[in-house]
């Protein structure tokens, strides 16, 4: 367990985030009594144990939290793993098989055994009621409430459902019956959870609506009573703050919002770290970022544009559609916990499979007896046992060195060899995820920074960036607990969406000011609910596409234009988005159309914490033996914190500190700057 750059908190207000990862839950505490950072081991089986664990080992009184922000894994864990609760899927009659029938398209086409994913419903559990709104939101026939209390409630009844999603035929356009089908629920079946689609997900596309809203009712109860049991174990500490949960999109909402709508709780912690690097490196200027968030479980690489994380409404989670607002991240299985593995042709692998927290890595000494990518750290000396964790946790070399011997003699290398080509081929790995999310959308990550962070990022970061070409990596300070401080340096954001087919002609402006106008009204009543007040600020997009296409392309509009706004500035914005994605369509004139808007509306913070490098590091600067490019080489070994402002250090070395370690290669230097970022370029 970690605890470092604890100060004296008796009686002073401290704002808190604590975020439970796969393998580690870390905690970020920042008050006028200093900035406390808490790393423990997760538990797995009961998420919140692991959270409140951190808070016993900060040794920050309950009562002194001023404000506590929230991440976990804990609705993404219950759709993977499939422990959600029993729930139900209702939808117009003639649609029941919508979640089973899916789409076409095979994302594995070579797959001679593929199958589709498998819904969280079963299709015993999927029910219709007779009601059908037309496209343009008439009603052609209304609901048959009898049979709803006659035959639909008796088999939910008898069924036994925590929750139940109900997707009914555009209702997205006209949510009239759906609205009415909850109210008959709740009066006759009170303690069952109702997630409609028109609120979780406000757009067209029937299958893709249908999957968000069974995924969101699926983890409803898992949610529920997880804040409970949270709120709960605050409440006997004496906690009278304000208490936030982390949503996928990077903002955060009180935890009664949380409860009506689980869905936006899914990559809650991922999220909280892209806001987090993107805070802290915008403090020395850098505003076009790659975040790269390397774990013990997973890696994460999102692309932030001009300080904003770029959006995603096109996301799936064990091939189930997700259609929300979600903060575009890609996630490949290399983390410190990857398992490192030859294939039948006798190549080798690393991941997805992972230790994860509990056997965990051989070398934690927990039972683990694969080798993992933290292993092959620890044989090429790029993570000394001593100071695992700033040398609060003991880990053992040997363990090691045993278990990856045996991978070393099945390829016929040597164990420093093998060990090294792990740590490229992860290397390569998580190159080539970031290329999936810049260079196939159009942008050069050359034009980026990289910002690594989490316990493992920093180590791989210069290797990855050679790769791929990028001068500058930006690493944060305590960069392995980045995730717990995005969460008190998050703002409070809430999106909606609203599908509203147009076509863009001389009426096009004023559609686009109408919508605008009705989407913040919308948004503000929902923010005045939940007593957030001040002045938003507002992020518009528009959903658009070339008349006939099947998908569509992101439009952001600069809501302080939109009274001035033309269908020719509603042209060229569009074809300028659609050129940067598909590389063609700059100047066409080809008919374009609206499909659907989204409003993003943000509370933004006064006053945003500020994270340091921790002084809690042992005090050394001396010589190491590090193995890398298939060769031993001398470098210089010191910590983070004893690093001078202004002064580079140049590569071979190994900077550390309590939460991770920076591996800087030859050919490149470091220099701490201001912010007590740690700013590596190539030379």
């Amino acid at each position: 367990m970690l605890n470092s750059g604890q100060q004296d908190n008796q009686g002073t207000r401290m704002r808190l985030g604590v975020e439970v990862g796969g393998t580690f839950t870390d905690l970020v505490a920042i008050g006028d009594g200093g900035i406390t950072i808490t790393k423990v081991p997760s538990v797995p089986q009961q998420p919140d144990e692991g959270a409140f664990n951190a808070l016993i080992d900060s040794g920050i009184p309950i009562d002194s939290i001023e404000e506590l922000a929230h991440g976990s894994t804990v609705a993404t864990n219950a759709v993977l793993e499939r422990k959600g609760f029993p729930t139900a899927f209702i939808t117009t009659y003639g649609f029941r098989d919508i979640l089973r029938l899916q789409r076409h398209g095979r994302s594995r086409i070579y797959d001679l055994e593929y199958a589709k994913p498998e819904p969280v419903v079963t299709r015993a559990a999927c029910y219709e009621v007779i009601e059908r709104v037309l496209a343009d939101g008439s009603v052609e026939l209304p609901l048959d409430r009898s049979s709803v209390e006659d035959s639909l409630v008796p088999q939910l009844e008898a069924g036994g459902y925590d929750a139940v999603a109900i997707c009914l035929l555009n209702a997205y356009v006209n949510p009239v019956h759906e609205e009415a089908l909850a109210e008959l629920l709740g009066k006759r079946l009170p303690g069952l959870h109702v997630s409609l689609s028109s609120r979780v997900s406000r757009e067209f596309r029937e299958y893709e609506r249908a999957s968000t809203t069974s995924l969101s009712a699926y983890v409803q109860p898992v949610v529920d009573r997880y804040i409970s049991r949270f709120v709960s174990r605050l409440d006997e500490g004496g906690f009278t703050g304000r208490f936030s949960v982390m949503q996928s999109n990077g903002g955060r909402l009180p935890a009664e919002a949380m409860q009506s709508n689980a869905v936006n709780a899914l990559l809650s912690g991922p999220a909280a770290g892209v806001m987090g690097a993107t805070r802290q490196a915008g403090l020395s200027g850098y505003a076009n970022l790659i975040t790269l968030d390397m774990g013990g479980t997973s890696t994460d690489v999102c692309m932030v544009t001009d300080g904003k994380a770029q959006l995603t409404q096109e996301y799936s989670i064990d091939g189930l559609p997700i259609r929300v607002p979600l903060i575009d991240i890609h996630t490949i299985g290399a983390g410190g916990g990857s398992v490192v593995w030859a294939d039948d042709g006798g190549m080798l692998r690393v991941g997805p499979q992972s230790a994860g927290a509990d056997p965990g890595p051989a070398c934690y000494g927990r039972g683990g007896q694969a080798p993992t990518l933290t292993d092959a750290h620890v044989i090429r000396n790029t993570v000394r046992p001593e100071a695992f964790l700033g040398g609060r946790m003991a880990i053992s070399s040997e363990r090691s060195r045993a278990v990856f011997q045996a991978i070393a003699d099945q390829l016929g290398m040597g164990l420093e060899d093998a060990a090294d080509s792990a740590v490229q081929l992860a290397n390569a790995n998580v190159g080539r995820a970031i290329q999936l999310v810049t260079t196939e959308r159009g942008f050069d990550p050359r034009d980026y920074v990289l910002v690594p962070f989490g316990g493992a990022g920093p180590l791989h970061a210069a290797s990855v960036a050679s790769d791929l070409g990028i001068a500058q990596v930006v690493v944060p300070p305590s960069a392995g607990v980045i995730s717990a401080y995005g969460l008190i340096a998050s703002d409070f954001t809430q999106f909606t969406s609203l599908t509203r087919r147009a076509r863009v002609d001389d009426s096009a402006p004023d559609i686009v000011r109408q919508t605008y106008t009705s989407m913040v009204e919308e948004a503000s009543a929902r923010f005045k609910a939940l007593n957030l007040e001040g002045e938003p600020s507002v992020d518009f997009i528009a959903d658009m596409r070339f008349v006939g296409q099947a998908f569509e392309v992101p439009v952001r509009f600069d809501v302080s234009t939109l009274a001035h706004l033309t269908a020719d500035d509603i042209r060229i914005r569009f074809n300028e988005e659609h050129h940067k994605v598909f590389f063609f369509g700059g100047a066409s004139s080809k008919p374009v159309e609206f499909v659907s808007f989204r409003l993003g509306m943000t509370m933004v913070l006064e006053d945003v914490p500020v994270l340091s490098e921790s002084d809690a590091t042992i005090d050394h600067d001396s010589e190491i033996e590090i193995y890398a490019d298939r060769a031993w080489c001398k470098g210089r070994l010191t910590s983070r914190a004893s690093l001078v402002a202004g002064e580079p250090v140049t590569g071979p070395a190994l900077l550390e500190d309590p939460t991770s370690t920076l591996f800087l290669p030859a050919g490149w230097q470091a220099v701490r700057d201001p912010y007590d970022n740690t700013v590596m370029t190539r030379v």
